[in-house]
């Protein structure tokens, strides 16, 4: 990846976004449905966009609206919806755009009071509590965000019953029903003015911060965080749990300081991302500048994305962990402090996520779930109890209640976070610390990732590779063990292939946004032999690509 000389920087001035014509074109732009990208299609977290593109606007979020009351009316859901949202510009309008459509369909809605900004666990945590004991009138959600993204973005994401993702099968219900309300200019949207929607019978409010906060205890050793005195910071980014923090600090007498409380929809106090643009990612070093800086003042530091879903450590030696290292060590401490947990509970992973992953697992003797990109892939398990902890290579994950129930079926960026802190406390060492135990152990591996350009076409063809059309039989240098096209976990898809040797491994698969595919590389033996991978993986997949062209 070419990295901006901006990387890591202050943004300039005129990078920020105008939020007043942000909006205003939100309102103001519509879409064409007949332009395939100005159409509603939902990615592995939901529809996204941007006003100024046409992708992001008033007719999309209405029609998505609709296209949700149908689906719940198809399928009997009938309790209420909770709707949460982030610090994004153009949240507050798509919040207010879909509660016109939700309160004209007679829905029952749940909202936080005063416009309070709501982060995803704290919805998925939600549905969860209310559905617990249900069989009918079960509750779902809604999360209008779109994550980490830059501040000119929009979001909207779906959770069903089981509080987490929407699957495929639910997105590409509501997608078509959107996208035909769309081409009808929206005659069969039912909608009522904001205010009357704002105090309709059926609109409620939720104390999810404090329903959400309340229970933390239940999930984190908070005591040990605050009996061993560990000293922590955490940057909100500027996100949906800015006010989550203060509340966390103060109900359990931890000493946590939040180093920047701002809530600016230009997110002008963040450091500029990898490639040039203003992105509240925790997982990137260049985003994370501001909170690196500040590391030595705290024993654990740690941050948030704009809805809380994702989560970055940053220790005294090495300033921000990289994710796959984090979530190495969160397996093996949970699943070694948590006595509780059923011993059959497995740990789940994504097919990009680290192979120290599988060593740690199959040491503490739990069963791997490997999964394709995406945690709906998780929800159905965390909900029953089969998964313990579930992390993706994108710095996502969450975990089960210290007694082994259910937490949230959505990623949790808070819950990690504070975990860090327990692992302080618990083991007299950062993450990072115990980290090094693991490579002792197991070996040490090193990871990257490359982009090359793809057609729309050849994306497509990308994601249907068969194993047979990969051709070589090693892997610099290693003989080919397997090569995947489906996930080992549950054999669906993974959009893409992975091939497999004894020190090594690599996955390729098409960008959802971009016209590009990605290599994700790792090796147990070092830089050159990791090299040699991705190397080599660009070979093999311009081949397969190649040989399909010519099929």
């Amino acid at each position: 990846m070419k990295i901006s000389p901006l990387a890591g920087k202050p943004p300039q001035p005129d990078m920020l976004v105008n939020v007043a014509k942000l909006v205003t074109a939100y309102y103001s732009q519509a879409p064409d449905p007949s332009i395939p990208l100005q159409r509603v299609a939902f990615g592995t977290s939901g529809h996204r966009g941007s006003a100024f593109e046409k992708t992001f606007n008033e007719a999309h979020v209405l029609a998505i609206s609709q296209a949700i009351c149908l689906y719940r009316k198809q399928q009997g859901i009938n309790g209420p919806i909770f709707v949460g949202i982030d610090t994004h510009a153009l949240s507050e309008p798509a919040f207010a755009s879909a509660l016109e459509v939700l309160a004209a369909n007679g829905v029952e809605v749940m909202m936080a009071a005063g416009g309070e900004y709501t982060p995803t666990p704290a919805v998925s945590h939600a549905i969860l509590n209310y559905n617990n004991g249900r069989k009918t009138g079960l509750a779902d959600g809604i999360v209008i965000t779109p994550s980490h993204n830059p501040p000119g973005d929009g979001g909207f994401k779906y959770n069903p019953p089981n509080g987490g993702p929407a699957d495929t099968d639910v997105t590409g219900w509501i997608e078509k029903q959107a996208n035909e309300l769309l081409g009808s200019g929206q005659k069969d949207v039912r909608r009522m003015p904001f205010e009357k929607a704002l105090h309709a019978s059926t609109v409620h409010v939720y104390d999810f911060l404090n329903a959400y906060v309340n229970d933390l205890g239940n999930v984190i050793d908070m005591d040990a965080i605050c009996g061993a005195h560990v000293r922590m910071g955490v940057d909100p980014l500027g996100g949906a749990g800015v006010h989550y923090w203060p509340a966390i600090a103060d109900r359990y007498k931890l000493d946590l300081t939040i180093v920047n409380q701002q809530v600016d929809p230009t997110f002008r106090f963040m450091t500029v991302d990898w490639d040039g643009q203003i992105r509240m990612d925790p997982s990137s070093c260049y985003a994370m500048q501001g909170l690196i800086s500040l590391k030595d003042q705290f024993d654990i530091a740690f941050a948030c994305d704009t809805d809380h879903d994702r989560h970055g450590i940053v220790t005294h030696n090495v300033g921000l962990l990289p994710p796959n290292h984090y979530l190495s060590v969160a397996i093996d401490y949970l699943f070694q402090h948590r006595p509780e947990w059923r011993k059959d509970a497995a740990v789940g992973k994504t097919v990009v996520s680290s192979q120290m992953i599988d060593r740690v697992s199959a040491r503490l003797k739990r069963r791997l779930y490997e999964v394709p990109v995406g945690f709906k892939w998780f929800a159905e398990g965390l909900q029953e109890g089969s998964l313990g902890f579930c992390g993706e290579e994108s710095a996502g994950a969450t975990f089960m209640r210290r007694n082994g129930a259910v937490w949230t079926t959505d990623k949790d960026g808070i819950v990690p976070a504070l975990l860090s802190a327990e692992i302080m406390a618990r083991m007299g060492r950062d993450p990072d610390e115990v980290y090094h135990d693991l490579t002792d152990e197991f070996g040490e591996p090193v990871a990257d990732r490359l982009e090359a350009a793809a057609t729309a076409a050849q994306k497509e063809k990308l994601s249907k590779l068969s194993p047979q059309q990969v051709k070589s039989k090693t892997l610099a240098g290693e003989p080919i063990q397997s090569v995947l096209s489906r996930a080992p976990g549950n054999n669906a898809e993974i959009g893409g292939v992975k091939v497999i040797t004894e020190n090594g491994w690599f996955a390729a698969r098409p960008s959802g946004t971009e016209d590009v595919y990605k290599i994700y590389g790792e090796s147990f033996r070092g830089q050159d032999h990791l090299r040699a991978i991705l190397a080599e993986a660009q070979t093999i997949v311009d081949h397969a690509l190649g040989a399909v062209e010519g099929t």
